[in-house]
């Protein structure tokens, strides 16, 4: 191994930034590697983002390229938008996982590896002719070599666990080792450990010893030793949130608001399950969950609920929102306010389960028959999660509508830091359920507010309130079934004004531009971070630049024309074929430029930089 002399904790060498990959097998515990790094920057105070990388299988074969998990981290002393282009620091514990992830560690990087991997049997497995370790293939790289496995079972040999068990923990020690490295308490992940693992306190043991062990190889084999200080941050209680906690945060918390219990009706799909299982903890908050037989069911229950006075919510991906289209157009045709979330993934059909894409913009605009419009809502990083049900369950109640809210697994996966908001500065949101006949003694089910077009929420067992409601047209007013050629072209109509209506609630777009721009860069989802990485770099370079981001997608803020005309061009990026692009120009006859992705990763800043670059 290739040490260098560690200076004094004083004397550590200090960082702005740090990108770090933890790579191994999808049994080598890397995620949990990963957020564990992440909650012990979180609490130095670092800011930071996150990408887990995982493969679509439970368990692919071990020490093959195919079952490689990986975990993306970067922290640092200010403000940051992504979690990083390259890594600096690339921590491998087998062949497989340095053949998967060596292509993006940067020039003269720092590679951490488990040196027992690295055996024939799985350099075969991971392609290699010979050992990278010894031909002098990685030789313009700062290499560590440290034979991880060795030393774990070495460390944990009086705990009391099998040899297997015993190796299992190399992953603790791993993190011991940059935890020392860069400065990193392990204290929390101690106490995360005993709690974890209270009732197996063998296995907790021994993940503590070789935690502790990586830590003090750190210091004795005198590695390199670096500091990134705690960022500065507005004032505030902050905690380490992922977008899917924080969807399922703003769940409850919409469902408070209101005064609403929530109801979720969810079949689990890669990557929203997380909001099942987080939503399924907090029963103190009256939330009810149900983990349905299918997507059908599931968004069947949710509109049942939604029905009988609940805030109904179903969460999928985009194979069950092909499911549940159907469905959504009843509560659409009921006009009900429903929530259906949608964290994106690569497509079509099951395609990358565990990869990332914003493929599903046109069809939560089109993907139902007949004319069918919805409010559509997109949360653009993984703590704006924690807004985004807030604004659409206001949006479903006001306007008594189901609303598609559009996440995708960069931003339900990825984490940052999120300030906890104070409880007083939340939005109210106003529920005003029917309690008496509205037309003479009788009720009428679909007769409009004269503001939103919505027509009343009436419980089911209301006395007066009796009404019929279901998926064949209505006749306006009365509810009552109607085959009606003129009813129908007015109920069509109806229903499209009151989407248009929300033009006039909501915020405008907002924009930001350099005096005398004509480049725009507008962009929805999760791309906010690399658009806003990219615009940095090219004003620091003097280029003049604008950026607006769409919270908005169906209705689009009223002054969305007014903004886009100011500019000479418009470019978009989209983890997509240009579904947005399209949306722009057939609404506003703009010949939008688009930058596409659709490689299941998000976009680096440096690409956006160098295609940005070209327009101006």
């Amino acid at each position: 191994m290739a040490a260098q002399a560690a200076p004094p904790r004083a004397e550590r060498k200090e960082l702005d930034r740090v990108v770090i990959r933890f790579a191994g097998d999808s049994g080598d515990g890397m995620q949990l590697t990963g957020d564990r790094f992440t909650s012990a920057s979180a609490i130095f105070g670092n800011d930071l983002a996150t990408m887990p990388d995982y493969p679509a299988e439970i368990r692919a074969p071990a020490g093959t390229l195919a079952g490689v998990s990986a975990f993306q981290l970067h922290f640092s002393d200010h403000d940051i938008l992504t979690a990083g282009d390259q890594p600096s620091v690339l921590v491998a514990m087998n062949p497989a996982a340095l053949k998967a992830n060596l292509k993006d560690l940067l020039p003269g990087g720092l590679l951490i590896v488990n040196t027992d991997a690295f055996e024939d049997r799985n350099l075969d497995k991971a392609g290699y002719a010979s050992n990278p370790l010894k031909d002098g293939s990685l030789s313009s790289y700062q290499i560590y070599e440290i034979p991880m496995t060795t030393l774990t079972v070495e460390a944990v040999k009086d705990s009391g666990v099998s040899k297997k068990e015993a190796e299992r923990a190399k992953n603790m020690l791993a993190l011991g080792v940059v935890s020392w490295m860069y400065s990193r308490p392990i204290e929390p992940t101690i106490a995360w450990l005993e709690k974890k693992f209270a009732k197996k306190p063998a296995i907790a043991q021994s993940n503590i010893a070789a935690l502790k062990a990586g830590h003090a190889f750190g210091e004795t084999a005198e590695l390199s030793a670096f500091e990134v200080k705690p960022a500065t941050l507005a004032p505030g209680t902050y905690r380490r949130i992922t977008g899917n906690q924080a969807m399922a945060f703003g769940l409850i918390a919409a469902s408070v608001q209101a005064k609403l219990p929530l109801f979720l009706g969810s079949y689990p799909i890669t990557p929203a399950s997380d909001i099942l299982h987080e939503l399924s903890r907090h029963k103190n908050f009256g939330v009810r969950t149900v983990q349905a037989e299918d997507e059908i069911a599931a968004i069947s229950m949710a509109i049942g609920a939604a029905f009988s006075g609940h805030l109904g919510v179903t969460t999928t991906s985009g194979p069950g929102l092909d499911l549940k289209s159907e469905a959504l157009g009843l509560a659409l045709s009921m006009e009900l306010p429903l929530l259906v979330v949608d964290i994106q993934r690569g497509g079509p059909s099951t395609g990358l389960p565990t990869k990332t894409e914003q493929s599903d913009l046109l069809h939560a605009m089109y993907g139902r028959h007949g004319e069918a419009p919805l409010p559509i809502v997109a949360p653009w990083s993984p703590s704006s999660c924690f807004w985004a049900p807030i604004e659409a369950a206001r949006i479903a109640i006001r306007y008594m509508t189901p609303v598609i809210i559009l996440s995708d697994g960069y931003l339900a996966n990825g984490a940052e830091p999120w300030r906890i908001p104070a409880v007083s500065k939340l939005p109210d949101i106003q529920v005003r359920f029917a309690s008496q006949p509205n037309a003479g003694d009788d009720f009428w089910p679909f007769l409009r507010d004269d503001d939103t077009l919505a027509r009343p929420w009436a419980i089911p067992g209301t006395s007066g309130l009796q009404h019929r409601v279901g998926g064949l047209e209505k006749a306006d007013g009365t509810g009552n079934i109607s085959y009606d050629a003129d009813n129908h072209q007015l109920m069509t109509l109806l229903r499209q004004a009151k989407i248009k209506a929300i033009e006039e609630d909501m915020e405008p777009l907002e924009f930001d531009a350099d005096e005398g721009a004509e480049v725009l860069v507008l962009g929805w989802g999760s791309t906010y971070g690399a658009i806003g990485a990219a615009c940095r770099r090219l004003r620091a370079r003097g280029k003049k630049i604008g950026r607006a981001h769409l919270k908005h997608l169906n209705p689009m803020p009223k002054n969305t024309r007014d903004v886009l005309m100011r500019f000479e061009k418009v470019i978009i990026p989209e983890m997509n074929m240009g579904q947005l692009s399209k949306l722009i120009r057939a609404d506003f006859l703009i010949d939008a430029i688009s930058i596409n992705k659709v490689k299941g990763l998000p976009f680096r800043a440096a690409e956006l930089e160098q295609e940005l670059e070209k327009h101006l």
